[in-house]
C-alpha cells in the first residue's frame, strides 16, 4: 500500500471515529443495545462472571493465541536471516509485532483518563455509579474514589491488533483474509465482553477504528525507519530485489544465446 493510500486510509478512520463518537454521544444506542444483555428480573447478564469454559475460551484463550502469535513472529524476525522468503518480510514482520504491543498499550492508556465505568457497574444494571456519555458531566455532587477505567475496549484491542496482518500478506485475496481475521477475532472478544456486561457497543467500535488508525501509523513509521541507514537491515534483502538490466549485460546476453 502507498503511503498515500495509507494517509487516506487514516483519514478516512479518523472521520468514521469522530461520526462514530457524535452518533454515541447524542444517541441511546448503547444503552438499547445492551438492554438486551441484561435481565432486569434475575439481575444476571446473558453471560455470567462464572462461566469457566466461555472464560477459558473468549477471555483467557484469545489472550493466549495473540501471544503466541506475538511470539512466533518475534521468533521469525529474529531467525529472518536465515531463511529467504523471512528476510523480505521484515518490514511486515514488525509491523505486526508493534500492532500487538502498541495498540493494546495505548488503549489502555486511554482507558486510564476517560473515566467512563462499565456496564455492569452503572445503577441501571444493579450497579453503584451514574451512567454518563463520553463529554458529559458526572452528576453535581457526585464522589467516588475509583474512577471509571472501561473506554475504550481493552480486551478487544489485542483482537483488532491483529487487522496488522493485511500489511503481513501480499496477495490482496490474503490481506483482506488478514484484515478480516483481526475484526472477527476483534468482534468476538467485544462481544463476549458486552454480553457479561463489561463494555458497551461503543466501547468495541471506537476501539476498532483507533486499532486501524494506529496500525497504518506503525505500518509508515516502519518503512520511514527502513529508508535510514542505521536501520538498512529492515529492507528487502539484495537477493530478493529485481536484477537491473544494462545494456552491456544485455549485450553479453545476446552474444551467449547467439
Amino acid at each position: 500500500m502507498s503511503t498515500k493510500s495509507i494517509y487516506a486510509n487514516i483519514l478516512g478512520s479518523v472521520i468514521l471515529l469522530i461520526m462514530a463518537m457524535i452518533i454515541f454521544e447524542y444517541t441511546n444506542i448503547d444503552i438499547r443495545v445492551q438492554d438486551h444483555f441484561f435481565n432486569f428480573d434475575t439481575g444476571t447478564w446473558m453471560v455470567g462472571n462464572h462461566n469457566e469454559l466461555l472464560r477459558s475460551i473468549f477471555y483467557n484463550g484469545s489472550k493466549k493465541f495473540i501471544v503466541a502469535m506475538g511470539i512466533l513472529s518475534i521468533l521469525c524476525l529474529i531467525f529472518s536471516s536465515q531463511k529467504k522468503y523471512l528476510r523480505s518480510k521484515r518490514k511486515e514482520l514488525l509491523i505486526f509485532i508493534l500492532a500487538l504491543i502498541i495498540v493494546p498499550f495505548l488503549i489502555a492508556r486511554i482507558k486510564q483518563v476517560t473515566n467512563m465505568y462499565c456496564p455492569e457497574q452503572i445503577q441501571r444494571y444493579d450497579g453503584v455509579y451514574p451512567y454518563v456519555k463520553l463529554f458529559e458531566h458526572y452528576p453535581e455532587g457526585f464522589h467516588t474514589k475509583h474512577r471509571g477505567k472501561c473506554y475504550p475496549a481493552g480486551h478487544a484491542s489485542g483482537g483488532f491488533a491483529m487487522m496488522a496482518l493485511f500489511f503481513v500478506c501480499n496477495r490482496r485475496s490474503y490481506k483482506l483474509a488478514g484484515l478480516a481475521t483481526g475484526l472477527v477475532m476483534g468482534w468476538i472478544m467485544g462481544l463476549y465482553q458486552m454480553l457479561k456486561g463489561a463494555h458497551y457497543l461503543s466501547h468495541t467500535v471506537v476501539t476498532m477504528l483507533l486499532a486501524w488508525i494506529i496500525i497504518c501509523l506503525i505500518h509508515e513509521g516502519v518503512h520511514m525507519l527502513a529508508r535510514q541507514k542505521t536501520f538498512a537491515w529492515l529492507a528487502d534483502s539484495p537477493t530478493n530485489r529485481p536484477l537491473r538490466t544494462t545494456p552491456a549485460s544485455r549485450f553479453q546476453t545476446q552474444n551467449q544465446v547467439h
